[in-house]
């Protein structure tokens, strides 16, 4: 069985935290409407406030820099590229997307902008790393 490389496997824990993402979002709408309003269509349910509004605009976030982080990972395999600025870009993505999170939810202004600024470092670094 081949092994999986290193932005494998940050691709898989990035797949995870997408879960984490949406499940953040589910619960944290959920305690702000309940159950009644969830579990139909919601057709006509009220925004996301406060907590349940962060968590949606995180996950808004996230799902504008997966596609590319998958893409990029995803090519780098196709080409068999594996190298320190693919290993490294991989690693500050998924870490800082795990710090963005939380940093979002509790409100925290300049380090949760810091925290993104070096997850897209991470997805350039693999663009680099792809040409190199």
């Amino acid at each position: 069985m081949p092994q999986m490389s290193f932005e494998f496997w940050m691709l898989a824990g990035a797949a995870f935290w997408l879960l984490v993402h949406v499940s953040v979002n589910s619960f944290t709408y959920k305690a702000q409407v309940g159950n009644a309003e969830t579990v139909g269509s919601r057709d006509n349910a009220p925004p996301a406030q406060k907590l349940a509004g962060r968590a949606e605009r995180a996950l808004r976030n996230f799902n504008e820099t997966f596609p590319a982080f998958a893409a990029l990972v995803l090519m780098a395999a196709l080409i068999g590229k594996s190298n320190g600025l693919t290993q490294w870009g991989a690693g500050l993505y998924l870490a800082f997307r795990i710090i963005y999170l939380p940093l979002y939810l509790w409100g925290v202004p300049w380090l949760r902008t810091f925290s993104w600024n070096i997850a897209t470092l991470g997805i350039a670094l693999v663009l680099v790393g792809l040409f190199v």
